[in-house]
């Protein structure tokens, strides 16, 4: 059998890429996602201008997604009739005409006759109560007491809506896409894919905590744009960023030095190959990243009063306290995009088809008082009128029951909310049904969140397309503007 020389095999970029990886494949794996952005540039694939399209509001985005589907009604969109026509079917409420067909057109299902996503007709009532917080008087769950209490800074959208009734809809609500659409690009890659950096050592794209169903973020804009994951481990935030082979800094230096060598050697020999130089350049960046996350990630730095602020001090709460107190310490360095995803397991820990309270109760204490921390903090850093922070969810939860104890799916209507950034505090915009069954008051589908990011970034989206991949109208949405200052 005859084997290619080696001449042969640099004809093509494949294997070169292979064999520069094996020289320093723990860095590329730090973040191939941002990494590769200089490459898709060298390529002549890159943002029209890296800069806003006009004066943005904001800078940032925190991103808290709490995977599996967050009961509206539990949450931040009271529906007392809930408890009045306790077991009863909606058919017996004033509202029976919820269930009309011609309301329910909307969603799409992916597996018929699925075990989940269905209506469930006997009412539940609501499993927690409720109160008024600030000057707003705007009413939240008692399972959020801390969310509430930062109620006059905090947009909440009570009519939201989408068309996946499973955890497709995870996907949906980044992209705007269904997953019987294909994969696109997500709001997190098109804010990069969008602005410029603000930090040449960190990545502009950063997803901490679990995915499932779609782990990328770039798809046809290449992974150039994918979120960089990471972490969060003080004692060892980055162990894949580590080279393979104990090395110092000083051997490491002199292996990017032999690359670069090689480098110049194939690029004089290979002058139309246009990713070279952009593989030198991440590969830079990978080893100035070995230094600047870890500094990033150092909690030692802060008060004990801002570590207890973010719930550092109690085993529930310091897991997602350290993930949002890391988003923090991300943007005051220049991060653009920081994504949080809440809640282990394919569905998502919120996925409440059974013990709606006693989960619940126990989730959303582990969020509460960080994110809440998270607000207090930014704001009085002087940080929030540049930082978007969303607390988002792929759908809300059935007014009816499910089994015994537990809610469904439900994409027909549910909450949201958003904070800083340009944003308004102290409302609350549209809303569902007495049931919380419809979003019937200013419904919003899923992109007019991505609008408002947008909006407030100085992006428009309409500028942000790649030839050969046209976007629908559904993609771009409408910007809330009813919440925006």
């Amino acid at each position: 059998m005859n084997h290619p020389s080696y001449t042969d095999q640099t004809q093509s970029p494949l294997p070169r890429r292979h064999f520069m990886g094996s020289l320093g494949s723990g860095l590329a794996g730090i973040s191939l996602a941002s990494l590769l952005q200089e490459e898709a540039q060298a390529s002549g694939h890159h943002p029209p201008t890296g800069q806003p399209h006009f004066p943005p509001k904001a800078k940032s985005v925190i991103w808290l997604f709490m995977r599996g589907g967050v009961s509206h009604m539990e949450s931040f969109d009271p529906k007392p009739m809930l408890t009045k026509y306790e077991g009863k079917s909606i058919s017996e409420t004033p509202w029976k005409d919820v269930q009309d067909p011609e309301k329910l057109k909307k969603v799409r299902v992916v597996v018929v006759n699925d075990a989940n996503g269905q209506q469930r007709n006997k009412i539940y009532p609501l499993q927690v109560g409720y109160k008024k917080y600030g000057e707003s008087g705007i009413e939240v769950s008692d399972w959020f007491p801390h969310i509430g209490g930062c109620v006059d800074d905090i947009s909440i959208v009570r009519s939201m809506w989408t068309t996946d009734d499973n955890h497709g809809a995870q996907v949906q609500f980044h992209s705007g896409r269904h997953m019987l659409d294909g994969r696109v690009p997500t709001i997190g890659a098109w804010v990069n894919y969008g602005l410029g950096t603000l930090n040449q050592n960190l990545p502009q794209f950063i997803n901490m905590g679990p995915r499932f169903f779609d782990v990328r973020d770039g798809h046809y804009l290449g992974p150039a744009y994918d979120s960089v994951p990471l972490k969060v481990d003080p004692k060892n935030p980055l162990p894949y960023a580590k080279p393979e082979l104990d090395l110092s800094h000083r051997e490491q230096q002199i292996e990017f030095s032999l690359v670069n060598q090689l480098n110049q050697l194939s690029a004089e020999q290979y002058p139309n190959d246009t990713t070279l130089q952009a593989r030198m350049k991440s590969y830079e960046l990978a080893f100035r990243m070995q230094t600047a996350v870890p500094e990033v990630i150092r909690f030692d730095q802060e008060t004990k009063e801002t570590q207890d602020l973010y719930g550092l001090n109690n085993p529930e709460t310091k897991p997602f306290g350290m993930q949002l107190l890391a988003a923090r310490r991300f943007v005051e360095k220049g991060v653009r995009f920081i994504q949080i995803m809440h809640g282990p397991g394919a569905a998502g820990a919120w996925d409440s088809h059974s013990n709606l309270q006693k989960s619940h109760s126990k989730l959303a204490k582990q969020v509460d008082q960080p994110a809440a921390g998270l607000l207090k903090d930014l704001k009085r850093r002087g940080l929030l009128k540049d930082t978007i922070v969303v607390f988002a969810t792929e759908f809300g939860r059935t007014p009816g029951s499910q089994g015994s104890n537990g809610r469904d799916h439900h994409p027909y209507g549910f909450s949201i909310w958003m904070a800083g950034g340009g944003l308004k505090g102290g409302v609350a915009h549209g809303a569902t049904d007495e049931l919380g069954f419809h979003a019937v008051e200013k419904p919003h589908y899923v992109t007019d969140v991505h609008a408002t990011l947008m909006k407030q970034l100085g992006l428009n989206a309409r500028l942000l397309e790649v030839p050969g991949h046209k976007r629908i109208e559904m993609d771009f949405g409408h910007p809330i503007d009813e919440i925006i200052a």
